[in-house]
């Protein structure tokens, strides 16, 4: 019979035998083993929860677990944690900011603060590691069932292409990142917004008749049967109707994340593939997502048309929001992508033949990353905290918060091509000097080892050139340069959003700077 660990007076998990090493930890403790655990059989859930010797409102948070740790294992060592050294009680957490004087709409104010679980936020709290995609995994599920319906098509191979990248198994950072902030800029303070309230029901509800929307060609329709029209015509009529019908609508119930939330993120996924898409047939790529390409399998003619129509069907979402600020932002960004990529076409500002390196090498560099990579990111973060009706200041944090996180994203993206396998990545490794493009490790390389201007102007097209500028890059700190250059914009991201209110999606946002800075593919 295994023994009964201990569940103390104030609600901390404790191994059988394990010393509390400073009752005053214990007093003031916020940690508590999360409801899953509280379900294993040897924990006893009757002790008080409510003491009045704790100086304020308990919280509680459900720890990560470590592989193959059970949840009775995992609160076990959180707590274990707590008292492994002596630590003064940590000050209570700031109260949350109040909500405007303008009232948001009715949906919103019904967000109870309480309905959150908070983390201990203040210094000297206990360190807690939080899986992100735990966080948000119902919203995630749903995006990827959502997605397929949104880009139904009445065409067989395009349905196919159109879904090609959708089925692969991606990271799905920026849906990620859209519905951990939306769920963390919830609590915070509100504005109002001349926009209207868009409910789950009505999330696919169109402006323009779906009798215009669905008519392929007005022109022949009185040739066509009112009783037996084509398959064709048939796909397009319905296709309106049924993603509305079958959109699902408890995605958003029960959690801090709105129904337009839900659908940006949706959004935001769709124009990211079909820059993927069209990067692809640019760059020649044959292999994306450790499998074939879409323009390999498909052609580059079909890879282009799917991209567009991505495009499409997230516009049409987009307007469906029927927020003028938020289809603005989205669809800058799919401008910003095709600026970014005209960028990317020359090296530095003038494009010289034998180029000398300047400060404003590296900034002509992050101006092309930002508007090809950050853009999406940090105007989809602003974008959810506007259909969150957050105030000014949230919005700017949230958008404070994208625009960092994404140029370390890229920075991060580009010192892996010269560190990690193909394999690893999941496409070609060493792509970018095979493609001609001068990124950040060997332009800070640049900087200390001017012979490599020659084979930047020559987009290191003669014999030997890449291999050469591998091997400088190597012997060069420009590893070691753009590694702390990403650090430096994590670190202003985790700062942008010190005002949210202390919750497991902050700290999930805070996490992903963590994992997106260390990662290896």
């Amino acid at each position: 019979m295994r023994a009964r660990p201990t569940l103390m007076p104030y609600g901390l998990l404790l191994r059988p035998g394990t010393p509390t090493r400073s009752p005053a930890a214990a007093r003031a403790a916020t940690a508590l083993i999360c409801s899953q655990c509280l379900i294993d059989s040897c924990i006893s859930s009757s002790s008080s929860l409510s003491s009045p010797n704790l100086p304020y409102n308990i919280r509680s948070y459900h720890p990560s677990r470590r592989k193959n740790q059970s949840a009775l294992g995992s609160a076990a060592s959180a707590a274990q944690n707590l008292f492994s050294k002596e630590s003064p009680p940590p000050p209570p957490p700031p109260p949350l900011s109040s909500p405007s004087s303008s009232s948001p709409s009715p949906a919103l104010l019904s967000r109870s603060p309480g309905t959150s679980p908070r983390l201990p936020g203040t210094p000297g709290g206990v360190p807690v590691t939080i899986d992100p995609l735990r966080i948000v995994a119902k919203e995630l599920k749903f995006m990827k069932k959502n997605i397929h319906k949104l880009l139904g098509s009445g065409h067989p191979l395009l349905d196919r292409v159109a879904k090609y990248y959708t089925t692969s198994e991606g990271k799905h950072v920026r849906p990620l990142l859209v519905l951990l902030m939306s769920q963390a800029t919830a609590h915070g303070p509100k504005t109002t917004r001349q926009v209207p309230f868009v409910s789950a029901a009505g999330i696919n509800d169109g402006i323009t008749s779906p009798a215009i929307l669905s008519d392929t060609n007005p022109d022949q329709s009185a040739l066509l049967s009112s009783t037996s029209p084509s398959s064709l015509e048939a796909a397009y009529t319905g296709l309106a109707g049924n993603v509305d019908a079958n959109y699902d609508a408890d995605s958003g119930n029960g959690t801090d994340i709105l129904p337009a939330q839900q659908r940006l993120a949706e959004i935001t996924e769709l124009i990211h593939t079909a820059s993927l898409l069209h990067d692809d047939v640019i760059d020649n790529a044959v292999t994306r997502r450790s499998t074939v390409s879409a323009n390999l399998a498909f052609g580059n003619k079909m890879a282009v048309l799917a991209g567009d129509f991505l495009l499409g069907r997230a516009s049409v979402a987009l307007a469906r929001l029927r927020d003028p600020e938020v289809i603005e932002l989205l669809s800058t960004v799919i401008a910003n992508l095709i600026e970014g990529e005209f960028m990317q076409l020359k090296n530095t500002e003038r494009d010289e033949l034998n180029p000398s390196f300047t400060e404003q090498t590296i900034t002509y560099y992050l101006q092309k990353t930002y508007l090809k990579s950050a853009s999406l990111i940090s105007k989809s973060c602003r974008a959810a905290a506007l259909l969150g009706h957050s105030s000014p200041e949230i919005v700017e944090a949230a958008y404070s918060y994208g625009r960092n996180l994404g140029l370390a994203f890229q920075l991060v993206d580009d010192m892996l091509d010269y560190t990690i396998s193909g394999d690893e990545l999941g496409k070609p490794a060493g792509a970018d000097l095979e493609l001609g493009l001068a990124t950040a490790p060997l332009l800070f390389a640049w900087r200390a080892n001017p012979e490599l201007g020659a084979l930047v102007g020559r987009k290191f097209s003669g014999e030997g050139d890449v291999q050469l500028a591998r091997q400088i890059v190597s012997q060069s700190d420009g590893l070691e340069q753009t590694r702390a250059l990403a650090q430096e914009y994590t670190n202003k991201a985790i700062q942008s959003i010190r005002i949210l209110p202390d919750t497991e999606a902050k700290t999930g946002l805070i996490e992903m700077c963590a994992k997106l800075t260390k990662r290896r593919k």
